[in-house]
């Protein structure tokens, strides 16, 4: 069985869909994975610069910001992850008529990953409210964000699932809004992976198995999916420190939300829709061509 190395940008259920398909999927096509997560601050492509992965979950922001600064990386964002921003406000309170103009004025937590922030902001915009009229905290990475909250710091935080679910299981927040269905589809998270590497046997195998699993996600109950993902892989415990039922909940609200569409390729339309929201942050100087940075592969 030939083994592949697999790098994670973050480790959550929001990227499902390649978790499933290590822990369920590559045996049937005869492959294996080792898997990691970049250290902080660290780009998971540096791991494939350097020879130490094979793919890595990443995003399409990345490419476009190493354009900015005229890096010419020869690495191939060939298939999509999530295809919305999967990222949840919630509120020390429980609000059951929350609007987005709640916030101003108020103190919110907010990821500071670069992505995450400039989504942020353009759901601010989407929603009418100006960003800048809110009181922005940056508490440091994910985990001290959510300690941070749960010491009583702020009013809202802005995480990923299944952080928000988690802090609502404890009684500790609830969520109120969800960023993904304040913009709508855009190019989230996607796989990267050398030009060479992808004209392997392994790379084509490893979609016949990424495919099944974005099928096995789009069709199982929720409940199925967190039994797989919370099984052990090669001895490794994953997600041991989330309730089981706080992750079918996100799995649930991840499949309704429609982020990980059976199909694979990037769309030119969420690619489009990515520009839009770099573009309004002032990080990309021109509309990169989709035919030339995002090429989607069919094996």
């Amino acid at each position: 069985m030939t083994c592949i190395n697999i790098q994670f940008t973050r480790f959550s259920a929001f990227y499902s869909p390649l978790i499933l398909t290590i822990c369920k999927f590559l045996d049937e096509v005869g492959l294996d994975a080792k898997f990691s997560i970049a250290p902080q601050g660290k780009s998971a492509i540096d791991a494939l610069l350097d020879g130490s992965a094979h793919l890595v979950q990443s995003a399409l922001s990345q490419r476009l910001l190493s354009l900015e600064k005229g890096e010419n990386q020869l690495v191939l964002h060939f298939a999509q992850i999530n295809e919305m921003d999967g990222f949840f406000l919630s509120s020390r309170d429980q609000d059951n008529d929350f609007s987005w103009n709640k916030l101003i004025g108020k103190s919110v937590l907010v990821d500071h990953g670069n992505q995450p922030l400039a989504m942020f902001k353009y759901a601010c915009k989407k929603a009418g409210i100006n960003f800048n009229d809110i009181n922005i905290i940056n508490a440091g990475n994910d985990s001290q964000m959510d300690s941070r909250f749960r010491d009583g710091t702020g009013d809202y935080i802005h995480q990923q699932g299944p952080a928000p679910q988690q802090l609502e299981f404890d009684g500790a927040g609830h969520v109120v809004a969800s960023i993904g269905e304040k913009i709508g589809k855009c190019a989230f998270s996607s796989l990267a992976a050398t030009p060479e590497w992808l004209k392997t046997d392994s790379a084509k195998s490893f979609l016949k198995a990424y495919k099944k699993a974005r099928a096995f996600i789009n069709e199982a109950p929720a409940s199925e999916v967190s039994a797989v993902l919370t099984c052990p892989y090669n001895e490794k415990a994953l997600f041991n420190n989330i309730e089981l039922s706080v992750l079918t909940k996100t799995i649930e609200f991840y499949q309704n939300l429609g982020c990980w569409s059976p199909h694979i390729e990037i769309t030119r339309a969420s690619y489009e829709a990515t520009l839009d929201i770099f573009e309004y942050d002032d990080q990309i100087s021109t509309r990169y061509s989709y035919d030339d940075y995002c090429k989607s592969l069919v094996f």
